[in-house]
């Protein structure tokens, strides 16, 4: 069932986000050579702590850390690890907040020192593709609008669009209904309504949109090795238009 937010609902959604936000921005400028996405996982768990919030994806399902940390060609779910990043690697960090229970959830691709010109078109295009998805997120407007407004931009591109993971609807769970694919048609799926509120989450791979799965059973990477990127942010659907909720 999808649930409409209150107006007080959404405002500690918002603050939520504005937390993981400014954590966001923190992130950015330790990005560099050398770091290791576990001091990354280190740093997001402390300053969460120290603002009164809480990672709200530890422990789900069992999951130990704070954030999602996929280099290179792991499309999502990758682990922290010990393993330092290098120059020209993209990391993905991900992370959901909890702060007096409003959650919200984004995710950014990081470049690593210098990139190439082609990784970064990568990374652009996966950006840009984020917000033509929020730009459908119309009232009146149907889940198929968001997903086609992606696909057909990234395509464009010569990009892939990743099937086998999602956004969703957030609120006083992390994930709820509806499922929000980043591929469709237009005018298909469920309406969009005044008070919804959903993650639009791309993933765009530099290759084929198949994935394949670790042994932990938690981290998707393409199938052809090439590189993955991720945007992500919480938005609330309003009659004056999508409102982001992580604004960075």
């Amino acid at each position: 069932m999808i649930t409409l937010k209150s107006e007080r609902e959404i405002e500690k959604m918002h603050n939520a986000g504005k937390l993981l936000a400014a954590c966001h921005r923190e992130i950015a400028t330790m990005i560099k050579p050398g770091i290791t996405t576990d001091e990354i996982d280190k740093f997001v768990e402390d300053f969460l702590e120290k603002h009164g919030a809480t990672p709200e994806q530890k422990g789900y399902h069992g999951y130990k850390y704070a954030t999602c940390a996929s280099v290179n060609d792991e499309i999502c779910h990758g682990f922290p690890t010990d393993k330092p990043l290098k120059n020209g690697d993209v990391v993905t960090i991900d992370m959901v907040v909890n702060l007096n229970g409003g959650l919200a959830d984004s995710a950014w691709t990081y470049a690593v020192g210098e990139v190439s010109e082609e990784v970064q078109h990568l990374l652009d295009v996966t950006k840009n593709s984020l917000y033509k998805g929020i730009e459908a997120a119309q009232v009146g407007n149907r889940l198929g609008d968001i997903g086609h407004a992606i696909q057909s931009y990234v395509e464009g591109e010569n990009y892939s669009v990743v099937r086998d993971f999602t956004g969703h609807g957030i609120g006083k769970t992390m994930h709820e209904e509806p499922t929000v694919l980043h591929y469709g048609k237009p005018g298909k799926g469920t309406r969009l309504k005044e008070g919804m509120t959903i993650t639009i989450e791309p993933m765009v791979n530099a290759g084929t949109w198949h994935s394949k799965m670790d042994p932990n059973g938690w981290t998707a990477r393409t199938v052809d090795g090439k590189l993955s990127a991720q945007y992500e942010h919480t938005i609330v659907i309003t009659k004056d238009g999508p409102i982001i909720l992580t604004e960075q």
